[in-house]
């Protein structure tokens, strides 16, 4: 992409059109990690053992905490890096980078050592004490979290860092090819490679495998275009200059602490529901990944326009910024509100694709992925307005909403819902912590338009 081009779609081009270029590709990726984060779940039900779905979705919090490091670094330094493009600042961005991508690689290393040295504590805490399956839980996350996590982590920071500069497609493209390797290596490690009952460790092979070909991908992509590129990997001393670190991080930690939190809320969920035996645990596993896809629309859309936000805010076109909110908003809620609207009528033959209709996890996963699926329209525009944020470098709002939507409200609605409702009000937390955020969400957006969603300068509006 050159200069020229890039300028065009963060500056003038019609909104929708820049909405299609960055998003479009993003929520696709975020569509296929869904899938192939389904596909592990998918083809270990084939076995048709709750105590295997369970070990995996037991780890799936410590794999997803990954992603909340991802995030620290990877949207911190992307909303740094399009809101210094936006003011011109190239050097500058180019360092923010580089900070990020070390930072990230650093922070997930000392994650993946202490989740290997610690790797029993670290499961019963997350509900899997159960000797059956605390032992295929160990298997998956030494693979998966303390070998393959740095690999992991790394993928993500580059694709928010190569979106930040408007090549959301390429960005996207590497989470593609990931997911489409994984799904297809699954079943070869699980029911080829390797012998009968070692399916749970296939699976965390493959995720592992493929995740070094994403990594493969987005360094061959990095030295064909590193001419073109603002990203840069090369460490220097201007990266702790000019407040860097301190933007990247204060940025970042909304992101980070949103995931995190989320990765607690389930393993929280996963620990309360386990007293209910393994068929719930299985039934809230594979209903949380159904309600996933709902989610990464969202999560896809905000992080494609992120870039798009942040550089129209630093160079004061407010007006084409509130536009692009708008429309990414609505898309986002139409999806959402069309995904809840399948789950509700169609919850059975959803959780029948990863359990089978004759096992007992299958009617509590049905149960639960209509309580779930509430939440999604919420939970859109809180995101939206999360990211929003995020963009334009607003760290205490974003914070406040991230830790509004998972941790402070819906955790101790866990505990005083589970107390008087039993197994159905545990999951009842959630979609009831998505609307009080999504209604906080509201006042604090309208509130900040009106006081900074006016143009600093004058613009000639080429929008439509």
């Amino acid at each position: 992409m050159n200069r020229e081009k890039e300028r065009y779609i963060f500056e003038s081009s019609p909104v929708i059109r820049a909405i299609m270029s960055l998003a479009l590709p993003s929520v696709f990726g975020q569509i296929i990690l869904v899938i192939y984060n389904m596909a592990d779940t998918y083809f270990v039900g084939l076995t048709g053992s709750d105590v295997k779905i369970t070990a995996v979705t037991v780890c799936m919090p410590a794999f997803m905490f990954l992603s909340a490091i991802a995030n620290l670094f990877g949207i911190g330094g992307a909303s740094v890096v399009s809101r210094m493009l936006g003011g011109g600042k190239r050097d500058e961005a180019r360092m923010a980078s580089a900070f990020a991508f070390w930072g990230c690689v650093l922070t997930a290393g000392i994650y993946s050592l202490g989740s290997f040295l610690f790797v029993d504590r670290f499961i019963d805490l997350l509900g899997g004490s159960a000797a059956d399956v605390h032992l295929q839980a160990r298997e998956y996350l030494i693979v998966a979290v303390a070998i393959g996590g740095v690999v992991t982590a790394t993928n993500t920071l580059l694709s928010h860092l190569i979106r930040a500069e408007g090549r959301s497609l390429q960005a996207s493209l590497g989470i593609v090819i990931g997911g489409l390797t994984n799904i297809a290596l699954d079943p070869i490690f699980m029911f080829l490679i390797l012998s009968r009952g070692n399916e749970v460790l296939g699976a965390a092979l493959a995720t592992m495998a493929s995740n070094v070909v994403t990594l493969i991908y987005y360094t061959v992509f990095i030295l064909l275009h590193r001419r073109n590129l603002i990203l840069s990997i090369k460490p220097g001393a201007g990266m702790f200059r000019g407040g860097i670190p301190r933007d990247v991080i204060a940025i970042g930690i909304p992101a980070c602490l949103m995931t995190l939190c989320e990765n607690i809320s389930y393993a929280v969920l996963e620990k309360l529901m386990s007293a209910y035996g393994s068929a719930a645990q299985a039934g809230i596993g594979v209903a949380k990944k159904v309600n996933m896809l709902a989610h990464s629309v969202v999560r896809g859309m905000a992080q494609g326009v992120l870039p798009l936000i942040g550089y129209n805010y630093a160079s004061g076109n407010r007006t084409r910024m509130r536009r692009i909110v708008r429309l990414s908003a609505a898309t986002s809620l139409v999806i959402s509100l069309l995904c809840m609207t399948v789950s509700l009528l169609f919850s059975h033959q959803l959780i029948g694709v990863f359990i089978a209709a004759d096992n007992s996890s299958h009617a509590f996963g049905a149960a639960f992925l209509r309580i779930l699926c509430v939440g999604a329209p919420f939970s859109a525009w809180a995101y939206t307005v999360i990211s929003f944020f995020q963009a334009t470098g607003h760290m205490r709002k974003s914070l406040v909403l991230a830790l509004l939507r998972k941790g402070i409200l819906d955790i101790p609605l866990m505990f005083v819902l589970n107390r008087y409702f039993t197994r159905y009000g545990l999951v009842s937390a959630t979609p009831i912590a998505d609307i009080v955020c999504c209604a906080t969400a509201a006042i604090l957006f309208f509130i900040f338009l009106d006081r900074h969603g006016h143009d600093k300068h004058r613009f000639v509006q080429q929008d439509v």
